[in-house]
């Protein structure tokens, strides 16, 4: 499929297994209004180098002090929102300076609870599960110089009943960060 030169661009970073990465580019893969230009990963044994070496995506392997770098900002001239899927590195103050409310990121939890620097994957499902919470979900938010501090641009929850455990509620999560990232991009690139 050929892109417009109109065509929004989206950069995603990742740490991880790259499950959402990999959902997100699937999403826009046949779209002529977004090309997923980049993706950025700080993590040489991440899984999702392996998820993205078939696809037709630039990679490019960082380091923390290159993340802060004029050169790779530089090199994202042009991106209109970075997506962090599961990038588990502050983003530092020179790259939320040239992207000002163009940076975002989803987090297992309904924010402003269970956020915060080491709070990602099984650890807020852990914790949410030994504080008997009654309901869990995903937050999506514009990104700041603190761990899931940032304006909460969407939230979606679901009730948690006796019988849910670790596996029931990755899965609810999962689910609910495959179909509601990706439109929430989506709505985000139309509006800017």
């Amino acid at each position: 499929m050929v892109k417009s030169h109109l065509s929004k661009q989206i950069a995603v970073f990742a740490s991880g297994s790259g499950s959402n990465a990999e959902n997100i580019y699937h999403y826009f893969q046949n779209s002529v209004e977004v090309e997923f230009k980049f993706l950025v990963c700080n993590n040489p044994n991440s899984r999702v180098l392996q998820r993205f070496e078939s696809l037709n995506v630039e990679t490019i392997l960082i380091t923390k002090e290159e993340l802060a770098s004029d050169v790779f900002i530089n090199k994202l001239y042009g991106v209109d929102l970075i997506i962090l899927a599961g990038f588990l590195a502050l983003i530092p103050e020179s790259l939320l300076a040239a992207f000002p409310k163009k940076i975002i990121n989803i987090h297992p939890a309904l924010l402003p609870k269970y956020g915060g620097k080491g709070m990602y994957g099984d650890r807020v499902h852990k914790a949410i599960l030994a504080n008997n919470e009654k309901e869990h979900g995903i937050s999506i938010h514009y990104v700041n110089e603190e761990f899931d501090k940032g304006e909460i641009i969407f939230q979606k929850k679901f009730p948690l009943t006796e019988e849910d455990h670790l596996i029931s509620i990755q899965s609810k999560i999962h689910d609910l960060e495959f179909k509601y990232y990706p439109e929430t991009i989506e709505k985000l690139l139309l509006n800017c």
